[in-house]
This record gives C-alpha cells, sequence and structure tokens, in this order.
C-alpha cells in the first residue's frame, strides 16, 4: 500500500515529476508528462497498479534521506546488519527523451539489494509487453514505451521485473529509465553517473539567482526549488500539485485533480516568483496567463491545462480504489466549468503586477484586458460558485466581488499610472458602486466583520486577503475584526480552515470535512502582521514550517490533530504562500505585493 503523503520526496524534469517514498519506492509517476496517464499508480491503489522499488533485500523504510544541497537529486540511505547503502534518484533535464536515473551506491560493508519494476500504463491498468531488445528491457503498451537500461541481471516474476544484487563499499550500480513513444526507435543509450552530475548543475546554478536573504533562507529556497519542478517548461504553466486525487479527509470524496493551473493562484505566483528574483519564469507565467485566456471573456475558466487546453473533463477510474481507501479516483475537474466571478479580478490583477514589475507591456494584453473588463462590468453582480469551486449552489460570495473590485480598480491605475485608454471616469464610478455594496452587504455590523455571502453567518478565510489588494487598508477597524472573526472561528488546533463546510445549511454541497488548509493559514500569519500582531504572525509561521516533512515538502492540507498531511502533494499554493509569507515577515517585499 501506498506511504502517509508525508512520507514521499519528488524528483523531476519541468516536464513532470515522480514521488519517491521511505522505502525506496517510486508510487506515482506521470509519462511524458504531469497530466498523462500514470505508470506507476500504487499511490492509488497496491502493487498491483504499478511501482519501481529499489532497496535493501531485507525492505524497511530508509534511515535517513536528504537532497544533496540545494537539488532536487535525492540520497535516500539505509543501515543494515550488513552494512548501509544508499540510492541516489534523479530525473534530468529533457532532451528528447524522459529518464528517472537510479544508482545503488555501497558505502560500508556488503548489502544485498533487490529491484522490482512493476509497469502498469494507463493508471494501473494496462500489463505491458516485456522483451530484451539491444541489450536493454523494453515495456510496450499501445502509444507508450519504456526502457531499462542496467548491468544488473534482471529476470521475471509475478509480471514484474526483478534484480536481486550486492554491492560493497565504493560499488555502484546504475538504472536508467527511459520513456519514448512506442513507434519510435530504442533511446540513445545514457551515462547515469553524468546525467545526475548534470542535474545538480543545474539546480545548483537556478538557485543561486535566488534574490532573499531573510531569516529563513532555507525553507525560502527549498520551497522556490518545488516551485520550480512544478513548471511545465514548454509553456510555462504551473500546475497546482503532481497528484490527483489525494484525499482532503482520508476516506472521504473530496479527491481532485490537481495536475492543471489554476488562474487564482497568478497574482501570488507573480509576486513569490518577482519577489525572489526569477523574472524569468514570471514572464513566461505571464505569457501562458495570456494564451490560456484569449478568446471570449464569457468563456474564461478557472483553470486550464498545462498548455492552455480548456476541455478538463472529469473521469472516475473505478479500478483504482484510491489512497487508503478514499474514492473516487478521478482525472480531470467539473470545476473548470464552473462560474467564478473571481477569476477575472485574478487574472487583472495578476498583470497589473506584472506591469508594475515592469515585464515587458504588449498592447494586445490590454485589448484582452479591456474584453475582461466589458465582461465584468456586466456580471459583477450575479452570483458565482466562489474560489473555493463549491458544488452546493451560487451565492453571492463576498471575496468574488471584492476582487471585482481589484479588476476595475488595476484597470483605473492602468490607465492613471500607465497611461493606457480606457473609459477610466466609468470604471472609477463602478469601483465605487461595487464597493459600497460588499461594505453594506458583505459586512455584519453586529459582529464587526465581513461574511462568507451577503447575508451568510459563516466566514471564508478568504476575507484576509481584504487588505492585501486594497479593498481596505490595514488600520481600519473592519479588516481588524475580520482577521479576528476569522480567527476565532475558523481556526482548528492553531491552523486554517477555508470556511466551515456545515455553515448556512452547507455551503459546499459534499459530505465529511476536510483537513487545515495551509496556504489560508500562512495568510492569516500575513494578516496579523499586517494589523500589527507581527510577534503571533512569526510564532505561527514557524508552526507552520514545523509542518514541512523532512525534504520542506507541504501539501495542500494537514490534519491539525495528527498532523498528517492531506490533499495533493507537493501542493504549489502552499508553497507560494511560505515564500510570500517569509518574504513579508523578512521586510524584503517589494511594492508589487500589494496596489499603490
Amino acid at each position: 500500500m501506498a506511504q502517509a503523503i508525508e512520507d514521499y520526496g519528488v524528483i523531476g524534469d519541468l516536464h513532470t515529476m515522480a514521488l519517491v517514498g521511505r522505502n525506496g519506492s517510486i508510487d506515482w509517476l506521470c509519462l511524458p508528462r504531469f497530466d498523462a496517464p500514470a505508470c506507476f499508480a500504487r499511490l492509488l491503489g497496491d502493487e498491483e497498479n504499478g511501482f519501481w522499488q529499489l532497496a535493501p533485500a531485507a525492505g524497511g523504510t530508509c534511515t535517513r534521506r536528504r537532497y544533496r544541497g540545494e537539488t532536487l537529486v535525492l540520497e535516500t540511505e539505509w543501515d543494515t546488519p550488513e552494512g548501509t547503502v544508499r540510492v541516489v534518484d534523479a530525473m534530468p533535464m529533457r532532451d528528447r527523451a524522459t529518464d528517472v536515473v537510479r544508482v545503488v551506491e555501497g558505502v560500508s560493508g556488503r548489502v544485498p539489494m533487490r529491484m522490482e519494476l512493476r509497469l502498469r500504463f494507463d493508471y494501473g491498468r494496462i500489463v505491458p509487453w516485456v522483451r530484451r531488445r539491444d541489450g536493454l528491457l523494453s515495456a510496450v503498451a499501445g502509444p507508450d514505451a519504456v526502457w531499462l537500461d542496467t548491468p544488473a541481471s534482471l529476470h521475471g516474476e509475478r509480471l514484474s521485473t526483478v534484480a536481486e544484487f550486492e554491492v560493497a563499499a565504493g560499488d555502484r550500480v546504475p538504472f536508467v529509465l527511459t520513456y519514448h513513444p512506442s513507434h519510435e526507435s530504442a533511446p540513445a543509450r545514457r551515462d547515469a553517473m553524468e546525467r545526475i552530475r548534470h542535474t545538480e548543475r543545474f539546480w545548483t546554478d537556478w538557485i543561486t539567482r535566488a534574490d532573499y536573504e531573510g531569516q529563513w533562507q532555507d525553507a525560502v529556497s527549498r520551497s522556490l526549488l518545488l516551485l520550480k519542478a512544478l513548471i511545465y517548461a514548454p509553456t510555462g504553466g504551473i500546475v497546482a500539485a503532481a497528484t490527483t486525487s489525494l484525499p482532503e479527509g482520508i476516506g472521504g470524496v473530496r479527491n481532485w485533480d490537481y495536475r492543471f493551473c489554476w488562474l487564482r493562484d497568478a497574482t501570488f505566483t507573480l509576486q513569490a516568483l518577482l519577489g525572489t528574483g526569477y523574472v524569468k519564469e514570471a514572464g513566461a507565467w505571464r505569457d501562458w496567463l495570456l494564451r490560456a485566456v484569449a478568446g471570449d471573456p464569457a468563456d474564461l475558466q478557472i483553470m486550464y491545462g498545462i498548455d492552455g487546453t480548456r476541455r478538463l473533463a472529469e473521469l472516475r477510474l473505478d479500478w483504482l480504489p484510491g489512497y487508503e481507501g478514499s474514492a473516487p479516483v478521478r482525472t480531470g475537474n467539473a470545476a473548470a466549468g464552473q462560474f467564478q466571478l473571481d477569476v477575472w479580478g485574478e487574472v487583472l490583477d495578476g498583470l497589473h503586477v506584472a506591469r508594475l514589475s515592469g515585464l515587458s507591456s504588449q498592447a494586445e494584453a490590454w485589448d484582452l484586458q479591456r474584453a475582461l473588463l466589458d465582461f465584468l462590468e456586466g456580471h459583477w453582480q450575479e452570483p458565482d460558485d466562489s474560489l473555493w469551486e463549491m458544488r452546493g449552489g451560487r451565492r453571492h460570495f463576498v471575496h468574488s466581488k471584492v476582487m471585482a473590485w481589484a479588476g476595475l480598480d488595476r484597470a483605473v491605475q492602468a490607465v492613471e499610472r500607465f497611461g493606457l485608454e480606457g473609459p477610466v471616469d466609468r470604471w472609477r464610478a463602478l469601483r465605487r458602486q461595487v464597493h459600497e455594496e460588499v461594505c453594506a452587504r458583505g459586512f455584519d455590523p453586529q459582529r464587526g466583520t465581513f461574511t462568507q455571502s451577503y447575508g451568510s453567518r459563516g466566514l471564508d478565510a478568504a476575507l484576509l486577503l481584504i487588505p492585501q489588494v486594497g479593498f481596505l487598508p490595514w488600520h481600519d477597524p473592519r479588516v481588524a475584526g475580520t482577521v479576528e472573526a476569522v480567527q476565532r472561528e475558523l481556526v482548528r488546533d492553531g491552523f486554517m480552515l477555508r470556511y466551515d463546510p456545515e455553515a448556512d445549511g452547507g455551503v459546499d454541497g459534499l459530505p465529511g470535512g476536510e483537513g487545515a488548509f495551509l496556504a489560508c493559514s500562512f495568510w492569516l500569519a500575513d494578516a496579523l502582521h499586517g494589523i500589527g500582531r507581527t510577534g503571533e504572525a512569526r510564532r505561527l509561521f514557524e508552526r507552520l514550517l514545523g509542518l514541512r516533512n523532512d525534504l520542506g515538502m507541504l501539501s495542500e492540507e494537514v490534519d491539525p490533530a495528527t498532523g498528517r498531511h492531506l490533499g495533493n502533494t507537493p501542493q504549489a499554493f502552499s508553497h507560494v504562500g511560505l515564500v510570500n509569507t517569509a518574504r513579508h515577515l523578512s521586510g524584503t517585499h517589494p511594492a508589487t505585493d500589494a496596489p499603490a
């Protein structure tokens, strides 16, 4: 069975990512890209659904593991009665093919080892045709082919490929797994050690460009490395996570596919990248954003595929039982078709941040924004499904209206500060109208707080963003009242829920609950800092850092009672939150983090 979510580390090549457990098993890998079907899917099933384990023959979890310096080269070590052995895992930057490189290194003594490779294409369903060709092992199923190159002796067991061997101190035994389309000839053979050295150089060179010198250097660097690894290099799109259907509650149904790009992440991601010196990556994300949203503004989606694909049909993979029995397993995401009003504001805000940073302006980009504004003007008064993708009916969510205000505000600033053309008087008047309505209908004066939706009793962690987007200043008493109310009603064991799913008769339309949402907990730290409670903010931030696993990874959520990671992993939104909060608390955030 799969291990605890926090027991996984990752390796990646800017096209896809593999999850490697403490037992030396790769239990999740989609080839050739993030959103392709998995060929190792034990993460969501069992060993029959595919894995690749390389560990001492006696088995067991590792004694220790670490990344080699500031890279994504993973070293896993076991101390055994026979000696000590290390497995080095890496995914080199891609040329024509996808490689997973694993090297067994003898450290001391003489350790018996076992390698078991069980390839199962199409999310653990299809057993490939395996044969030997040109000194390599090939596994073919339809359009997919994987090749294994190793000097170790191989044999078959129970529809798996197995190697049993020993390593002594100083020995190295390489394994190189290469993906190729099945209609192409065998890939060129690779030098495993050179590929690992090249991978190490790539990550080391990349992280040296980081511009952050605050107190939490190691945590920020690791989060930046993980964010870089979640970028799909050909397009610049950033996936929300590398996995699908890891549950928000063990045994529950809140299991979603996160291998897509969410527009709600745009501004925060741009701030994290620009604020740490990664202008190239920020520019690529901005360009992806412009391509993805091009077209009729009425057709704007909340998420897109990594290449800008719009159709993300949601399917259930009923042959997979789900992580720890958490069914269903889903691919695609039906929420792509929801109406979330905040998205128009998110896009306009993100492109405003890009302008402030000095990223090159494009006339076509402003034309697109004008079209988005035209749609926003005509639809801001409609109820929507909220940024949390509610499935319990549309409402007038306060955060959505605030982001509509933000979109109009950024349009006004584009004219006033950058000299762009537009009906600024009309936008100013509408901005004022939205502001007045939200303050009148979205604020509960008896409790002194904004509410999740107009007239509701429920609260929402997204209300913490009201001052961050400039809707109200930090010193406004309504901001402090909202921060305090959200903290009082939505914090569980020190960490934030997104909202109370039982509020207002069940706002999200789903059974069961979920864990504390890590990005929202970082928002709380930002909000506490903003209203002057910086000591409390720093203590919360340190507690959040303590939730990372031993390799510095965060998933989407955490169970406050047990500390177990929940939801898809590694989660870009969580790591973006970590980077931005570290910058805010370190005093290293630039003017692009807040509107003038």
